[in-house]
């Protein structure tokens, strides 16, 4: 760009003044079509996502994980080379709320999130489950609706949260990651864990547990996931990834690494667009 302007420099010097104008205009022509090139070469978007393996978390220094390896390839594809930062799910979903070009994943969809953001995907399906300590699931479930009266557990901000508050539960304790939540279960802070059936055996196994540790009380719901789009992102440049969501499940990349991670789990077919540039 400094060139260009160098080179408008001399050709102003080098014509007599009557020529200044249409040479003036013809450098700011020249200027702009550098300046919206170099600005798309960037790719300008902060991606972020959480520590909820085996969807998403840090191996290392780096991000790893079933989504982290579709949004890789995403990146490839569509020119982005923006770091994902992995980061406490709070920080990034207020940045998302809050700041232009901010893409974070994975995120569960919710009505009150399609009038928020815009939703690419769904990437992985989940069903939002309420587990307990093993052998205390038959004594909840004998409860019925009283079940409701007792404290549930989930972290903070997360759709498993507003899951359990959806379905009528009174009281949630909240934590600031899936693990603490987990060692609060275990060690009999409350008796109800609300959480994604695709995480459940990795968190537990973070923190010393294995799968065999907890039991299903009751499904809460079923969960799609997507990447989010915060609401001042451009729609080309969500238009750019949905386009290459698409290409991935059609040429069969996406199943590839859906189904590395998650062998027994079905693969969502469709990409859909969702929330704030749905139409």
């Amino acid at each position: 760009m400094k060139q260009g302007v160098l080179m408008c420099a001399k050709r102003f010097f080098s014509r007599n003044v009557s020529q200044f104008a249409a040479t003036f205009l013809q450098c700011l022509f020249m200027i702009s079509l550098v300046q919206p090139f170099s600005a798309h070469a960037g790719n300008e978007l902060t991606i972020y996502t959480e520590d909820w393996p085996p969807v998403t978390f840090k191996n290392g220094d780096k991000p790893d994980g079933m989504a982290v390896e579709v949004v890789q390839e995403l990146q490839r594809r569509v020119g982005n080379q923006a770091n994902i930062q992995a980061v406490p799910w709070n920080r990034a979903y207020k940045a998302l709320l809050d700041e232009p070009n901010v893409m974070i994943f994975t995120v569960g969809w919710s009505e009150e999130r399609e009038r928020q953001m815009t939703l690419i995907g769904p990437v992985a399906v989940s069903r939002t489950v309420l587990y307990t300590r093993k052998g205390n699931a038959a004594r909840l479930q004998a409860l019925k609706d009283d079940i409701k009266h007792l404290s549930v557990g989930a972290y903070r901000g997360s759709i498993f949260a507003d899951a359990a508050t959806r379905k009528g539960f009174q009281t949630l304790d909240l934590a600031a990651t899936p693990q603490v939540v987990a060692k609060m279960l275990m060690s009999g802070r409350f008796d109800l864990w609300s959480e994604g059936s695709v995480v459940v055996s990795s968190v537990l196994k973070e923190i010393g547990y294995s799968a065999n540790d907890v039991e299903p009380v009751m499904v809460l719901e079923s969960l799609d996931l997507y990447l989010a789009f915060s609401s001042k992102t451009s729609l080309s440049t969500i238009r750019q990834w949905e386009d290459a969501l698409r290409q991935m499940k059609k040429d069969g990349s996406f199943q590839k690494i859906h189904q590395k991670w998650f062998p027994n789990e079905p693969v969502p077919a469709e990409v859909t667009r969702k929330g704030l540039t749905a139409q």
